[in-house]
C-alpha cells in the first residue's frame, strides 16, 4: 500500500483507520472520503456518495489510489430500523468499489462482521467456514458482501482481503448503532454517571475487540504476502469475548460503587442472541499473523483514562 483512499472515513472505524495510515504511509498518501465533509483534516479529502459510482472511480483515478478500503456502511441496529435503505446503501456501495477496484486494479479491503453468522452457526469456537444463515439485514448484507468479494477474487484477480470484526470499543469515537454499541456507551457513563442500564441481557456473551487492536489487524492483513493467504476475505478475528456483568466487574476495579442496571430493548437483544459467544481464529493467527495486545482488564484501564482526559477536557 502507497497510496490509499478510505469511503466512510468519518464513521467509527474509518476516523481512527485515516488516522493510523497517515502516521505509517504519509497525509498526503491518504484520502479520506465521506458523504459528510471533513473539518481540519490533516490531509486530501473529499466528500462522496458511495452509490455514485462514476464519482468513486474518478476520485480514486484522480488520486492515483493502489488501495482502496472500504468502510462505508449502516450498522446492525440502525439497518434493523431502515433495510431497504441499508440494502441499497451495503450492497451498492460495495458493488462500486469493488468495480473501481477492479477498473483501476487496486487492492481492496472491507469489513464483515460477527453479524454475517446466524442462530443456525456453532455458537461456541465459532468456525472460520461454516453455516452463515443470518436473520438481519445487516447480517444478508455482510454475507452477500463476503461471497462478492471472493468473486471479484476468482473472477477478476481482485485483490480481495477482509475480516469478521467482533464488537469494536473506541475511546475515540462514540457508539454509530451497532448491536455491540452498549460496551462503548458503558464505559462513558461509568465516568459521568457512576452507572449505567443495559439495553443488552445479563449472560449475553458477544465478541470484542479494542479498537487499536483492530486497526492494526487491518494492517497487518494487507501488508501480509498474497501467496500465504488460503483464505481471502473474511478472516474471524477477536480479542475477547464478555458479557454486561463482566464488563461491569472489570470498570469495579477502578470505579468500586459502579452500578449496572437492566431495560433489555428486544430488537438488539434478539440481534445479540442470533450471533455466537466466540469465534475460532485459527485461520488468521496461521495464515498473516494475527495477534492482539489488548484483553478486557487491559482495554478497561485505558478507556477509562482516556474518556476521563477527554470528557474534562470537552
Amino acid at each position: 500500500m502507497k497510496r490509499i483512499m478510505i469511503t466512510g472515513a468519518l464513521g467509527q472505524i474509518g476516523s481512527e483507520l485515516t488516522t493510523k495510515l497517515r502516521e505509517i504511509y504519509g497525509a498526503d498518501n491518504v484520502l479520506a472520503t465521506d458523504i459528510r465533509p471533513a473539518s481540519g483534516s490533516t490531509g486530501p479529502s473529499a466528500v462522496l456518495d458511495v452509490t455514485d459510482a462514476q464519482k468513486m472511480h474518478d476520485l480514486a483515478k484522480d488520486f492515483g489510489a493502489d488501495t482502496l478500503m472500504h468502510m462505508a456502511a449502516l450498522l446492525s441496529a440502525t439497518a434493523e430500523e431502515k433495510p431497504l435503505l441499508a440494502w441499497n446503501l451495503n450492497m451498492g456501495g460495495l458493488v462500486n468499489a469493488l468495480e473501481t477496484s477492479r477498473e483501476l486494479g487496486l487492492q481492496f479491503f472491507t469489513p464483515s462482521s460477527i453479524g454475517a453468522f446466524g442462530p443456525s452457526t456453532p455458537k461456541n469456537n465459532t468456525p472460520q467456514d461454516t453455516l452463515q444463515r443470518p436473520t438481519t439485514m445487516y447480517g444478508v448484507n455482510k454475507v452477500a458482501g463476503e461471497l462478492l468479494c471472493d468473486y471479484y477474487f476468482e473472477r477478476f484477480g481482485v485483490d480481495t482481503r477482509g475480516v469478521r470484526f467482533p464488537g469494536l470499543i473506541s475511546n475515540v469515537t462514540p457508539p454509530g448503532g451497532g448491536t455491540t454499541d452498549y460496551a462503548v456507551d458503558i464505559y462513558y457513563q461509568a465516568i459521568e454517571q457512576n452507572s449505567y442500564t443495559s439495553y443488552i441481557a445479563a449472560g449475553t456473551y458477544m465478541d470484542m475487540m479494542y479498537m487499536p487492536d483492530a486497526l492494526q489487524a487491518i494492517i497487518d492483513l494487507m501488508e501480509t504476502d498474497a501467496d500465504q493467504l488460503i483464505h481471502r476475505n473474511a478472516f474471524n478475528v477477536t480479542a475477547m469475548s464478555f458479557d454486561p456483568e463482566q464488563i461491569a466487574a472489570s470498570i469495579r476495579k477502578h470505579l468500586p460503587d459502579f452500578q449496572l442496571d437492566y431495560a433489555v430493548d428486544p430488537v438488539r437483544q434478539g440481534i445479540a442472541d442470533s450471533w455466537p459467544d466466540n469465534i475460532d481464529v485459527t485461520a488468521a493467527r496461521d495464515e498473516w499473523g494475527f495477534k492482539t495486545a489488548y484483553d478486557l482488564d487491559a482495554m478497561t484501564a485505558d478507556m477509562l483514562e482516556k474518556l476521563k482526559n477527554k470528557l474534562q477536557n470537552a
